[in-house]
């Protein structure tokens, strides 16, 4: 509906979309298909979609999808299975993030403590980093933000 009343106007349009994901029996990443690509009608040339998505398969799989030929009522399942996997193709880019080393992450936690004028030893510092990473979901930027961020709030920094 939205493509529908922008594809007359004369301006171009960006739609973003955050954390894309569909769940598995979710036949709503069909709509968004013909958005990208077009169907009957032509693809609207001012209207572009940009998505984010913390998943690189954009359509949860299980095991249990997998064709198995004693047990699929589906004749051609991997046809199926191939239209999902298929779907974040439909995207021009992918980054992925690797996890950080430690030196990485601290050198992260070191510039983003000096970034909030935080004023704690580096040897507290760098430990606290490390217990934190252990806790919440290993070494990487975000974490070392929630990192800084709690330090903030715990030592009453507002910077």
């Amino acid at each position: 509906m939205i493509i529908e009343k922008l594809r007359d106007l004369p301006q171009k349009f960006i739609i973003f979309v955050d954390d894309l994901s569909f769940e598995e029996d979710d036949e709503a990443f069909k709509s968004l298909k013909v958005v990208l690509e077009g169907s009957l009608t032509a693809k609207a040339h001012n209207v572009i979609v940009y998505a984010t998505s913390n998943r690189r398969h954009l359509i949860r799989e299980f095991f249990g999808d997998r064709p198995r030929p004693s047990d699929s009522d589906e004749i051609h399942n991997w046809d199926t299975v191939q239209e999902k996997l298929s779907f974040s193709d439909r995207f021009g880019l992918t980054l992925t993030f690797e996890p950080a080393n430690q030196d990485t992450y601290l050198e992260i936690v070191t510039h983003l403590a000096r970034l909030a004028n935080l004023s704690l030893d580096k040897d507290e510092l760098e430990f606290r980093a490390k217990q934190w990473a252990t806790r919440h979901n290993g070494r990487s930027g975000r974490t070392a933000r929630q990192f800084i961020d709690f330090l903030q709030g715990e030592l009453g920094s507002t910077n």
